[in-house]
Order: structure tokens, then sequence, then C-alpha cells
């Protein structure tokens, strides 16, 4: 199956988010060769720029008051780390571990017993108000997952074929 986050750069939580990238930089041996400033200080400085984010429509200021700002640099790096610290926390807490458990930004490839499948959902949309997972399951034993297409063998045995798009010549 796969799960996938809905509208994750604007739902990622801020705090959690400050707080997953002091954990990474604190554990950073290399850090110090860096910068000469502290895992504190580039987190105070990461909850600023996260929290001030306005942008304009129709002639409106407007300041966004949770997420992370579509377009933004940041947005993509503090993303991936809040979802590296949540996944984590996630399938150490799950009652049902996945067999296989792969992520890119917001969408997974998860192997796990079909008995577990909606306990599982559950589990993950329980753990923060602001994350939201739907659920894509396999049918005649093929999945998409991100271009890709996963088939599942009669042995058991997973296969993959990539989507190509296909063209179409306009003359003029």
């Amino acid at each position: 199956m796969s799960f996938d986050v809905e509208s994750l750069f604007t739902n990622v939580p801020i705090e959690g988010s400050v707080e997953a990238a002091r954990r990474k930089l604190e554990s950073d041996p290399g850090l110090v060769d860096r910068t000469t400033l502290t895992p504190a200080e580039i987190s105070d400085l990461l909850d600023f720029v996260l929290r001030s984010t306005y942008f304009q429509y129709n002639g409106s200021i407007y300041e966004q008051q949770e997420g992370a700002a579509m377009g933004s640099p940041v947005s993509a790096v503090i993303a991936n780390l809040y979802m590296e610290a949540f996944e984590e926390q996630v399938i150490e807490s799950a009652p049902y571990k996945p067999k296989i458990w792969k992520r890119y930004v917001d969408d997974t490839f998860t192997i796990l017993d079909c008995g577990n499948v909606d306990s599982f959902l559950h589990h993950l949309n329980s753990q923060q108000p602001t994350i939201r997972f739907t659920m894509e399951t396999e049918k005649e034993s093929k999945i998409a997952f991100l271009d890709t297409s996963v088939s599942r063998e009669q042995d058991g045995r997973l296969t993959t074929s990539v989507y190509r798009n296909q063209l179409t010549l306009i003359s003029t």
C-alpha cells in the first residue's frame, strides 16, 4: 500500500519541525567546523523564519499562521526533517510494524499485513492533528509509487516499471 500526507508543507507543525532540526544539529559532530552558531541559535533562527511568512493575495497582506510556506527554500528541508522524526516515532510506537516502509517526502511505499492496514492508518492519523494520511492499496497486484509501478509477482517478488510520459506532437 501507499500512504500519502495531505498538504505536508502547510500542515507540518512549526514547533515539532524546529525540535527535529535542533536534535539533528545536536547530533552533527561536524557542525562546529561549518559554523560558530550553536544548535539552539540555529533553531531560534529557523523558528523565526518559519513564523515570519507573509503573502499577498487580492491586494491584502496575510500572515501564514501554521506550517512551512510553499516555495520557501527551507520548507522542503524542514518538512523532510520533521517527517523523519515523525516516522521514527510512529513506527516505534505502532502495535504492528510494517515489513517495509520507504518514504520520499510525503509518499510512502509500505508492506503491511492485510489485517493490520486500517489500524495502522488510524495509528498514523492519531499522532499529530495536522498530519493526515490517505491510503491507496494495490489493485490487481500493482500499485503506483512516485513515477513507478510496483507489481507483486506470484512468487512474492516485487518488480518495478517506470511510467513514461506520452507526448503528442501537434503540427501547426
